[in-house]
């Protein structure tokens, strides 16, 4: 008897020290109401209530912007003591940078013991949206346009949320895509107002900008200008952006962004012939930008900059004039796969990216330009039974682009669709083996002793 319950007593020692640090991490801190409060051009104050039994040896705000898919991780100054604290961290926006209008933020805490930094525990969350509460908005809402104003008639309120929502619509059918979730367009009267809310890295000749990580619309347009040709222009092509941002969303890769700026000209104005004329005069005097030249952020001078835009439309045109518009709509769509541009065009027209704004050049005239830099290196020899290899077992041997790996972030925020994961089974298979190991070595310490005094 006494060594069965030594036996039992050594498994329920080897249980305890297992689930001695869950039952310590539950049992360290509760956690208050949490408030975050600020204003705009004002620093944002996260503050949370807790109550400790231990020291708290680390403290962590997790604030998550926007859709982004997971948090940024902020060390925080932890409060001394026991007992009733509050955690406390102060979002500086001139250490931080700016912040646009309109952009949620959602935001816990994560704190750990002095005595056991690996058992966080994780507060409630809250929410604030870092609001422009500077004017008394007004609003008028359609199926997906929200529009705010603060100067102007009822009239001009419903003429701009009209143009928004035909906007939406077209851009929508063309992509192939269903629109659901609001889209906020804020209309500035006076130049200071718009470029204080859109930050001090805004160029003077901007009259709209879209960011489709917030879903928001910033224009300057004055009640006096809202049936003026520009703006049945610079509506439609903010919101092409958007709904093109919904077309080809994924974590892996934008398209570049002439084909962006290409396609919301195209929609909101056409290839007019302005923009015709800029490309041909600089295909004469070799100054044209190769595409590949145009994937990033455009040049800061001003003719260059126009220059950008009317090349990137003129690509757009040319496409549609080569191909079709539906090649078009599928090269954009494509994206949403994860592809790489020259995966994406090759799909769509048979080019690569590099190769189509050789042809696109081509038919202005232009020489494409010397590439420089680094250039990839040759092709090394392959052992002949590489080439021979047939399909690996449980891939598909029909050709196509490869599915692109998920990245440590994605694969760490992902949720595992039937509540575990690899690392869940492995993390309960070594107390398995554990438990299974002390119980073989007592039944045979309790057989040995009774083998012993059976003799």
């Amino acid at each position: 008897m006494s060594r069965r319950l030594l036996g039992i007593a050594i498994l329920a020692m080897v249980s305890a020290a297992l689930v001695a640090p869950v039952a310590s991490a539950a049992s360290f801190a509760s956690f208050g109401t949490p408030t975050a409060s600020g204003s705009f051009g004002q620093d944002i104050v996260f503050r949370q209530p807790v109550t400790v039994d231990r020291p708290i040896g680390k403290a962590e705000l997790l604030v998550t912007f926007a859709d982004a898919i997971g948090p940024t991780v902020i060390e925080a100054v932890a409060p001394t003591g026991t007992g009733a604290l509050e955690l406390g961290y102060t979002f500086k926006l001139a250490d931080q940078g700016h912040l646009l209008p309109n952009t949620p933020l959602t935001a816990s805490w994560r704190i750990a013991p002095t005595d056991d930094p690996t058992a966080t525990v994780t507060g409630p969350t809250t929410k604030v949206v870092y609001a422009d509460e500077r004017f008394d908005w007004r609003t008028k809402n359609g199926k997906v346009v929200r529009v705010h104003w603060y100067e102007g008639d009822d009239g001009f309120g419903q003429r701009a949320l009209e143009i928004g929502e035909k906007a939406v619509e077209k851009a929508a059918a063309l992509l192939g895509v269903t629109e659901t979730k609001p889209v906020d367009f804020f209309i500035y009267a006076d130049q200071k107002s718009f470029y204080d809310a859109l930050g001090p890295g805004t160029r003077e000749n901007v009259g709209g900008q879209a960011d489709s990580e917030i879903r928001t619309l910033f224009a300057l347009i004055q009640p006096s200008e809202i049936n003026d040709a520009w703006v049945e222009a610079v509506i439609p092509h903010e919101l092409t952006h958007l709904v093109f941002n919904t077309a080809v969303e994924n974590p892996y890769h934008f398209p570049p962004r002439w084909l962006n700026e290409g396609l919301a000209v195209y929609e909101s104005e056409g290839f007019k012939t302005a923009d015709r004329g800029d490309v041909v005069a600089a295909a004469k005097d070799g100054s044209l930008i190769p595409l590949t030249g145009l994937t990033g952020q455009f040049p800061t001078t001003g003719d260059r900059f126009r220059l950008a835009y009317s090349e990137s439309v003129s690509a757009v045109d040319y496409l549609v004039r080569t191909n079709g518009k539906d090649a078009l709509v599928g090269l954009i769509k494509s994206y949403a796969d994860g592809r790489t541009d020259d995966e994406a065009f090759q799909s769509a027209i048979g080019l690569s990216m590099s190769a189509f704004s050789d042809a696109w050049l081509a038919d202005y005239g232009a020489t494409p330009p010397t590439r420089t830099g680094p250039q990839p290196p040759p092709a090394g020899p392959v052992p002949s039974s590489w080439t021979d290899v047939g399909p690996v077992p449980g891939t598909s041997s029909s050709a196509g682009p490869a599915a692109p790996a998920a990245t440590s972030s994605a694969t760490a925020s992902a949720a595992p669709s039937n509540g575990s994961s690899s690392s869940g089974a492995s993390g309960l298979l070594a107390p398995i083996i554990v438990l299974g190991v002390v119980i073989t070595l007592v039944a045979v310490f309790v057989a040995r002793r009774r083998r012993d005094a059976g003799t």
